[in-house]
């Protein structure tokens, strides 16, 4: 099913090149640029600027522009898009997308692709929305911005590959397009490949000296190789020059998280949590924060950070994120029966908030599905196993989430581990082989199958990763402690 997504996808690097040769005769309307449709010249600077803002990762600040933007301009559907892509406000983002629905008759056929291509995905129509996202990249081929939007979109899916491929062809048009050697950086740097990511950002920082967002992404690439003490560095120089840039700030408390100095950590995200006012980051930054505890296996503490950002996040409307405080409580749970109890509790946050978007919510039920089957597996509880299977196979089979297909498939081959059918679940858990559970039970299945050259590769990628989640706290540190296998 992935690999449908994948065949799917591939068409985005394959469709501008076809459909420009073989419409040799829209020539005109391939060489212009992306229209956008405003009876307002002050709202078409504004939404300019928020698109040159959120290339630069001033990702609140865009929104607000966009927000005035349609404030000058009601009617500007494209704005309205744009809102529904990047608010993080789901009441927001659920009532612009339909009035970017509403309008979308009234702007030019690329725009009403683009809007398709953001309604669709979001309401976990994938294919329709891949499909509206491949067709506008088709209209426009030499329109670097299209092919970074849509390229960024992907790394956000988990297509690193592609979206790399992407960013190349954004090079080849502007050699010097600082958005796409960001994400070029990023997309080496997710598959370990570090000496071509630091490189592109080399170019990058030279390129926009005086802006944070180089710094930022220079330190988060320095933090995923290992070198905790440059990725401090460049976050500083970032914060230099812009001291509200808060991704600067939250990368410092990260840092040290990861470095294990977990009081430092919680002061440094207290310091991001009170200078934000998106109050929906500010939850995100206190559920980064309540992991410290966990990483100091301080448990009941922990236990009380994330119940209170779950009240928080229930209080202000945010299910999301109250469903994602329940579901990293369940993960590092001693007992079952507690694991289940907020698995359940997670669960309930998704279905009584009505504006979380399709495809959030489906993506987060996979998750929580996800994490059901490896508890009930292991309070050898098979049944209940196989029922929460079949659920998540039902998902996938009816949609082509990235994220719902790994879900799939690292259920399914923890299922096979279980079942000691080891071949059957390489192949499973290869499609999911950068989570670190996922990690760990291929190392494993691969040892059962005498394959030690692809134990000893998995087990070194495992050993590797330096991101800021549970499953860096529950399987990379420990795996780290063992000894390595022969």
């Amino acid at each position: 099913m992935r690999r449908a997504l994948v065949i799917v996808l591939l068409l985005c690097a394959v469709l501008c090149t076809a459909r420009s040769e073989s419409k040799a005769k829209s020539a005109k309307s391939t060489a212009r640029a992306f229209p956008v449709t405003t009876s307002s010249a002050q709202a078409r600077e504004l939404f300019e600027k928020g698109m040159v803002d959120y290339e630069n990762l001033y990702l609140d600040r865009c929104t607000q522009e966009w927000r005035d933007a349609v404030a000058a301009d009601p009617n500007f559907a494209l704005a309205h898009a744009w809102i529904a892509f990047n608010s993080s406000n789901p009441a927001e983002v659920a009532k612009e997308r339909e009035r970017a629905k509403a309008l979308e008759s009234t702007v030019t056929p690329g725009e009403k692709l683009m809007i398709d291509w953001i309604v669709n995905v979001q309401e976990n129509n994938f294919v329709v929305g891949i499909a509206a996202m491949n067709d506008m990249l088709a209209m426009y081929p030499n329109d670097k911005r299209l092919l970074y939007v849509a390229g960024n979109w992907l790394m956000g899916e988990q297509e690193d590959e592609l979206a790399g491929k992407m960013m190349e062809r954004a090079l080849k048009i502007d050699k010097n397009y600082p958005a796409a050697l960001n994400d070029l950086a990023y997309a080496h740097a997710r598959v370990g490949d570090f000496p071509p990511a630091l490189a592109a950002m080399d170019r990058y920082i030279k390129l926009l000296p005086h802006e944070p967002n180089p710094q930022d992404s220079y330190a988060e690439i320095l933090r995923m190789s290992g070198n905790f003490e440059g990725a401090l560095k460049h976050y500083r120089a970032a914060l230099k020059i812009y001291p509200s840039f808060h991704s600067s700030q939250v990368g410092l408390a990260d840092t040290y998280a990861l470095m294990g100095d977990e009081t430092r950590a919680r002061a440094e995200y207290e310091k991001a949590i009170q200078q934000d006012e998106n109050e929906a980051s500010r939850i995100g930054y206190a559920l980064q924060s309540a992991m410290t505890w966990v990483r100091e296996n301080k448990l009941e503490e922990a236990d009380k950070a994330f119940q209170a950002v779950a009240e928080k996040s229930h209080a202000e409307g945010l299910g999301l994120l109250e469903a994602r405080a329940h579901r990293l409580m369940a993960m590092y749970q001693e007992q079952d029966v507690a694991a289940l109890n907020h698995l359940e509790s997670a669960e309930e946050a998704l279905e009584h908030r009505e504006n979380i978007s399709q495809s959030d919510r489906e993506e987060e039920r996979s998750r929580i599905l996800r994490l059901r089957v490896a508890r009930a597996l292991h309070g050898g509880n098979k049944k209940e196993a196989d029922h929460n299977l079949h659920q998540l196979q039902t998902m996938a089979k009816g949609s082509r989430s990235t994220v719902i297909q790994q879900s799939y498939h690292a259920a399914e081959g923890a299922m096979l581990v279980a079942q000691e059918k080891f071949s059957e679940a390489i192949a499973n858990l290869q499609e999911d082989n950068n989570d670190p559970y996922s990690l760990e039970l291929l190392s494993r299945a691969y040892q059962e199958a005498g394959s030690r050259d692809d134990v000893h590769t998995v087990q070194s990628k495992l050993r590797a990763i330096n991101t800021p989640t549970m499953e860096q706290v529950l399987v990379v540190i420990p795996a780290r402690a063992k000894q390595p296998e022969n």
